[in-house]
């Protein structure tokens, strides 16, 4: 985790007290069900709660320490509560194993990131959905390749991103429910010296699911598909911000990132107004899909189960989580504030001369009698013209001059189809579909 890129609610989760915490009310939830049960005396419980409500401070560091020389983070904590509670804490861990702590531990943290991340998924929807009603009709150049196409409009790019983090956000509330779950079944998960009833109880009181199946451990193919999940929201996190770049190069300068007033964009350059924060957010995304594979490499566990998963989840599971908060936040910023020219939009979907509506002259021939090829031939020698005049040319005056165009359509119907308007007739329709 770098400070530089965290923000303080998600870092929290991944703090060692907090973790420490959670192991805390595992244990004493599982020691009240086993008093529950008989299995142990109520007032080994009770001890652990009375400790708890005095909202103690744990000792991270005298934990650590404990650590240091039992090689065993978990019975160091074990060891370190004993001594704070008195002789009733023998009581704790009855039939568990150390990966019911852990494994729960984690379930819980990642399902609590999860509603973090939700949360900056909805402020982001937010900006989106404000700034597409904002510029719903503003005309715009669509690109493919990188060349000019067809018209669309700024509205319709910002609607496709919403529709896309709308997907992600269902992705996320699935990830979440597939990862909350709970696992307090002793060695090798048979429950042999604990009820399942303890599993139970624990699942219900962190708000977790009873894992049907868990051989120890959590099967990793839950943290794969979470994991996954969040590279996959990294992935359009970088589109719209790749896009937000493109659009800021000087050549284009249809949009641009807020240049706050005092700030520099260049230590050498004066004039620069550079999109930095679109561009740290392409290496954010970057390494939270890096931590996707490392989690699909951690389903494939040797029999009930190893630890080549643990130090692989102890970097990712703080790493991916913070870093996705940071993003999510920074790119509702960039939408929130992004400045939008459509003055440039105009201007550069008119340098080519009119190029942007060959494909409806092309129709246009066809519906006239004339085959497609003859169609696309007539059309294109007149666009290579506009083309290798680099727009100084008109492909509307190129086309009323040639015979052949006009011997099919008539001039009126020739300059119908370089109506602008034409292309956004079916926006409302786009719109309801994504935003109802």
């Amino acid at each position: 985790m770098v400070p530089r890129y965290a923000r303080p609610a998600m870092t929290a989760l991944w703090e060692p007290e907090a973790k420490y915490r959670i192991w805390f009310e595992i244990e004493a939830h599982a020691t009240q069900k086993l008093a529950d049960l008989g299995v142990v005396p109520d007032s080994a419980a009770k001890a652990l709660w009375d400790w708890w409500v005095t909202e103690p401070k744990i000792d991270v560091a005298a934990i650590d320490a404990k650590e240091a020389v039992l090689k065993h983070d978990v019975i160091a904590f074990l060891d370190w509560v004993a001594e704070q509670v008195g002789p009733e804490a023998r009581f704790m861990h009855q039939g568990m194993t150390s990966s019911d702590v852990l494994d729960t531990t984690l379930a819980v943290q990642l399902a609590r990131s999860a509603d973090i991340l939700l949360e900056d998924l909805d402020q982001l929807l937010a900006a989106i959905k404000k700034r597409a009603e904002e510029h719903k009709y503003t005309p715009t150049i669509g690109r493919s390749h990188g060349i000019h196409a067809e018209p669309v409009t700024f509205g319709l790019k910002l609607a496709q991103a919403y529709a896309e983090f709308s997907r992600n956000r269902e992705r996320l509330v699935a990830a979440r429910r597939e990862i909350a779950t709970c696992a307090v079944s002793g060695a090798v998960g048979t429950f042999a010296n604990i009820d399942p009833q303890v599993e139970e109880h624990v699942a219900e009181r962190l708000g977790l699911a009873a894992e049907p199946v868990s051989t120890q451990v959590i099967p990793r193919d839950r943290h794969a598909m979470f994991f996954s999940v969040l590279a996959v929201i990294a992935g359009s996190i970088e589109r719209v911000a790749v896009e937000v770049r493109h659009l800021q190069r000087t050549e284009v300068l249809e949009a641009e990132e807020y240049f706050a007033p005092g700030q520099k964009g260049s230590s050498a350059m004066p004039h620069k107004r550079n999109p930095i924060l679109t561009e740290n957010l392409t290496g954010q995304a970057r390494m939270i899909r890096g931590y996707a594979m490392p989690a699909l490499e951690n389903v494939a566990l040797w029999h009930e189960r190893d630890i080549s998963h643990s130090s692989v989840e102890r970097f990712i599971g703080p790493d991916a989580t913070i870093t996705l908060d940071f993003a999510l936040a920074r790119l509702t910023g960039v939408i929130d504030k992004l400045l939008v020219y459509p003055e440039r939009m105009q201007a550069n979907m008119d340098r080519m001369g009119g190029l942007i509506h060959s494909q409806r002259v092309l129709l246009a021939l066809t519906q006239a009698g004339i085959t497609r090829d003859d169609a696309y031939r007539l059309v294109q020698r007149n666009a290579m013209k506009v083309w290798e005049s680099d727009g100084r040319t008109s492909l509307l005056e190129l086309l009323k001059a040639d015979q052949e165009v006009t011997a099919a359509l008539s001039e009126e119907q020739l300059e119908e189809k370089f109506d602008l308007a034409y292309h956004f007739k079916h926006v409302d329709t786009i719109f309801a579909r994504v935003f109802t």
